[in-house]
């Protein structure tokens, strides 16, 4: 890449930017109704007051919704990738073993290869503390339908908001280029990024030190499906910061909640149900107003009558006064049936909110005694309808990062070369948990059928017990070690037990006889016999 094409980040910023305009300001108006501070409003600087909306539906549904999607993603303690072997690697490991039996024991100690991996992989994630990462990220997804994840050459990860990057896709999704604007402060600045700045003629900007700069990143996609990256500020290259990405193994991974073809960007749950979140916002901002105004006691007292209003105005209650209580009067609002109206849309706009961000009190039904498994089941069915939300988020969020974490570690020796072609990260996602307990639920399936289809003796006869075992143990990401016996260690325990049972039957007699036997001299054979 010449100097030519490097000095022009800033500008190409700016033509995008236009693209990206209709979707922030969406993202900002949603952000505004929910938690303003995801996405605060143009100019504002940190500390600067926030709108608050008047109702925290909004925020409780965007709170509870991206726990589940974290919680979902990327479950404690479990992993939610299995490294899968190509078929035709398989064909060739049966090849090469040559019985069915070698080829179980090769895939067995494969597979428990591949779930050291994932557990290390996952070790990681949690080390570096990506969680609480991945819990914002979700939040903007929801709320503005985007965001930026930047894996950290140690593992760890950064966000970056909708109003800090811009992102090119051709017609299929794929990204072309992503563009990151990160205002910074010169102390924050890379030693080389520095230098450029330090150029500038403070004698025409004595305040230069103390602003902000404007570094930009640019990833480009480059034939062969890799990417090149490199910074510039102040309109010139970076020395040292250009490089490269193989294919499919960027550090940058530009996310989106909703997916619509053709766009650069995507569309969040929020805008889903934007005339809800605005309608709420409006009824219940005139029922506090009217309950402010209710609230205010005012007393009318005639001019014309009898009481005093001085006497009203200092009497404590119990006091006994002169006076007539036809001349005084309480001023009232009546407008208490029009705003019962308000209320009730309210009430049921609510509820539609709190069902569509999953909130368990929208899915109890109105009874004395609802049991556990009803809201169970009601939740999972509204779950269910994210699907397509998890399918697009394993694809461009868990994948990439994955395969992003496993390069870094494998490049810096933490973790064997994998081939690509060989063995690849498979997501599973689902409202039942993630990760491999599918398959082993499989295991245990089959199992038990070919158990009452064909009895007992027929399980113990057609089935490993080691090896099921094994890839049990795998699929549940146990590093069981030790804990399952090698076929040798079994080899060696089944003959001491034959040796035991023996001893038991023949008795102390046959023993006295074998040791009179070793203590008979044995004849040395004489020489050309």
């Amino acid at each position: 890449m010449d100097n030519g094409d490097t000095t022009i980040a800033a500008a190409r910023y700016e033509l995008l930017r236009t693209e990206r305009d209709p979707f922030l300001k969406m993202g900002r108006e949603m952000a505004s109704l929910t938690i303003p501070g995801i996405l605060p409003p143009e100019g504002a600087r940190g500390g600067a007051e926030m709108p608050q909306p008047y109702q925290s539906v909004g925020a409780d549904g965007v709170n509870n919704l991206s726990s589940k999607i974290t919680l979902t993603l990327f479950p404690p303690g479990e992993s939610f990738f299995r490294l899968t072997m190509d078929d035709f690697v398989l064909d060739e490991m049966r090849r090469k073993a040559g019985d069915d039996e070698q080829f179980e024991r090769d895939r067995s100690t494969f597979e428990e290869q591949l779930g050291r991996i994932e557990r290390a992989v996952i070790n990681r994630m949690e080390q570096r503390g990506n969680r609480a990462l991945n819990f914002t990220a979700a939040q903007h997804l929801i709320v503005t339908g985007n965001g930026l994840i930047q894996v950290l050459k140690d593992g760890g990860e950064k966000f970056h908001a909708l109003d800090r990057y811009v992102v090119k896709r051709d017609l299929s999704g794929n990204v072309l280029e992503i563009i990151v604007k990160e205002p910074l402060a010169r102390l924050a600045l890379p030693p080389a990024a520095e230098a450029i700045v330090a150029k500038r003629s403070e004698k025409d900007d004595p305040k230069a030190t103390e602003q902000n700069v404007d570094l930009y990143t640019w990833v480009r996609r480059v034939d062969g499906g890799g990417y090149k990256v490199h910074q510039e500020i102040d309109g010139q290259l970076v020395p040292g910061s250009e490089g490269s990405y193989p294919a499919g193994k960027s550090a940058w991974i530009p996310l989106r909640w909703r997916a619509i073809p053709g766009e650069d960007y995507g569309r969040g749950h929020c805008e889903e149900y934007a005339g809800d979140l605005r309608s709420l916002e409006s009824l219940q901002k005139s029922i506090v107003k009217f309950a402010a105004a209710a609230a205010k006691v005012l007393f009318l007292v005639n001019p014309q009558g009898t009481t005093s209003k001085r006497k009203i105005a200092g009497a404590d209650s119990g006091d006994i006064e002169d006076g007539d209580a036809r001349d005084v009067t309480v001023l009232q609002m009546e407008k208490f049936a029009d705003f019962r109206v308000a209320h009730d849309t309210k009430e049921e706009i609510r509820k539609r909110l709190e069902k569509a961000f999953l909130l368990t009190s929208a899915v109890q039904r109105d009874a004395e005694r609802v049991t556990a498994e009803e809201i169970r089941v009601m939740v999972n069915e509204l779950e269910q309808g994210l699907g397509g939300v998890y399918t697009l988020l394993g694809t461009e969020l868990q994948r990439p990062l994955v395969v992003r974490i496993m390069h870094q570690m494998a490049s810096a020796g933490q973790l064997p070369h994998l081939p690509d072609n060989a063995v690849a990260p498979q997501i599973v996602t689902g409202v039942e948990g993630l990760g491999r307990a599918s398959e082993t639920q499989r295991l245990d399936m089959l199992v038990a059928n070919v158990g009452q289809l064909f009895g007992p003796e027929t399980v113990a006869k057609t089935f490993n017990p080691r090896a099921y075992m094994r890839r049990k143990a795998a699929g549940l990401s146990l590093d069981v070690g030790d804990l399952v016996y090698t076929e040798e260690q079994a080899a060696q325990m089944q003959q001491q037990a034959m040796l035991a049972q023996a001893t038991e039957k023949l008795g102390p007699s046959l023993i006295g006889a074998m040791s009179k036997g070793a203590e008979q001299p044995q004849q040395t054979p004489q020489e050309g016999a």
